[in-house]
């Protein structure tokens, strides 16, 4: 996991506006919460993975916002005019393509940025790839080990592999 950007900016006396990490669609544009959609509606501003595929799905829920690329190649960038905005008092929806930000997509580094600055990000729960194909597997559902995508090196995928049947075999409780 990539270490998080610092970023140190003044602490405002306003009160910081709300970053949301919106989980958003996966594969039909419907699978959407009713609490996304509104929130995408009142924010001031999305922070999008893709604004041409965020802004197709905004367009087929009547969803007209100010939208802003956030990507794996200028998160970093993005990070210190986000957290103003925020120090400002404006909200922020952080959203991916599909799925949930900073879960095997860009938003980790914003989101420690945040919290970095005092500013608690708020989950925006939705739909999860793993735990749909989890439900319609067959395989035993009390327990499993998320593991992200595997990296595209053969040494390093195995590396993963082992680590994630490690993982598998340590008991964890609720």
């Amino acid at each position: 996991m990539p270490s998080p950007s610092p970023t140190s900016s003044k602490q405002s006396t306003d009160p910081p506006g709300n970053l949301y990490i919106v989980a958003m669609p996966i594969g039909n544009m419907e699978d959407i919460t009713l609490r996304a959609l509104r929130i995408l509606a009142e924010v001031d501003v999305i922070a999008a993975e893709d604004t041409r595929k965020i802004g197709k799905i905004l367009a087929h829920h009547n969803i007209k916002n100010n939208l802003l690329s956030c990507h794996e190649h200028n998160e970093i960038q993005r990070i210190s005019g986000l957290i103003k905005k925020l120090q400002t008092g404006s909200s922020v929806a952080l959203v991916s393509d599909a799925g949930t930000p900073s879960v095997s997509d860009p938003g980790y580094r914003l989101v420690c940025a945040a919290i970095e600055n005092h500013i608690h990000p708020i989950p925006v729960p939705g739909p999860s790839a793993a735990v749909a194909a989890l439900s319609v597997s067959g395989l035993p559902t009390d327990a499993f080990v998320f593991v992200g995508f595997l990296p595209k090196k053969k040494k390093k995928t195995r590396g993963t592999l082992a680590i994630a049947l490690q993982r598998a075999k340590d008991p964890s409780f609720l």
